[in-house]
């Protein structure tokens, strides 16, 4: 058999993946299961995309690494767009099937988890979350041993000549990226005279700052769905995502703003 779009795609088992739970079944549950499925290809694809970032970072491949970062952020800008297709929906919509979700949450996407852990967002207790022994639990595991996209960023760093102190090479990766202070002199260097490492370095603001923006629509359209309810799996809703905004990934790049 040739190959057609339909074949190549697999839109007859892509298409087949949707069904909703309410009776009727309630008209806005096909757009959220959709929606939901659409962001998990886009966390699938921007995972692949960080880890290719890695690597061009670690082999000091300048111009590649902006194209990809390029990429990222415009796919992240994407992620965050969705928001205003499920704003669309009212509360009174959502509560329409909100029952049928039972402890089904976008808290349990492991694939965001796995995001942040590969931007060094990491947090034992997120594992928690999952089975053990589950394919989600051992994807998680392996995201939290391993280095982080700003462990690939220090490497850059060193194999561009800049004396990076050790305590940031040598950090747990187990660990949130938390700020240096030594680092920041290197920063501020790269900022005045390397063109090139001081556009990566902007691209890596570029990058926390979209996830910021995504954490703060995502709470926004939270609280105009359903307030200050809990979340449907477990989860304190709101409160608990309000919590995590105005956390920078990469402090250090932000810290330096005041020294610069």
């Amino acid at each position: 058999m040739p190959v057609t779009y339909s074949s190549y795609l697999k839109l007859d088992e892509l298409l087949a993946l949707q069904h909703p739970l309410s009776e009727g079944p309630e008209h806005d549950e096909t757009l959220f299961i959709v929606i939901h499925q659409v962001y998990e290809l886009w966390f699938k694809e921007l995972l692949h995309e960080i880890d290719f970032l890695k690597t061009q970072l670690e082999g000091r491949e300048t111009p590649r690494a902006l194209a990809t970062f390029k990429r990222i952020l415009t796919i992240l800008k994407v992620v965050v767009a969705q928001i205003d297709v499920l704003e669309t929906m009212t509360p009174l919509d959502f509560l329409s099937f909100r029952s049928r979700l039972e402890s089904g949450s976008g808290f349990q996407s492991f694939q965001f988890r796995e995001l942040e852990f590969a931007l060094g967002w990491k947090s034992p207790k997120a594992l928690d979350r999952y089975e053990p022994g589950s394919e989600a639990r051992r994807r998680l595991e392996a995201r939290w041993r391993a280095p982080a996209l700003w462990d690939a960023f220090l490497r850059y760093l060193v194999a561009a000549g800049y004396r990076v102190p050790q305590e940031a090479l040598e950090r747990d990766v187990t660990q949130p990226v938390g700020e240096v202070p030594a680092l920041h002199a290197v920063l501020i260097e790269a900022y005045r005279k390397d063109p090139e490492t001081s556009a990566i370095c902007e691209r890596l603001v570029d990058l926390d700052e979209g996830l910021q923006e995504w954490r703060y629509r995502h709470v926004k359209m939270v609280q105009r769905t359903i307030g200050m309810k809990h979340g449907t799996g477990g989860s304190l809703g709101a409160p608990y995502l309000m919590a995590t905004l105005n956390q920078p990934v990469f402090p250090d790049l932000w810290a330096i703003r005041s020294e610069l």
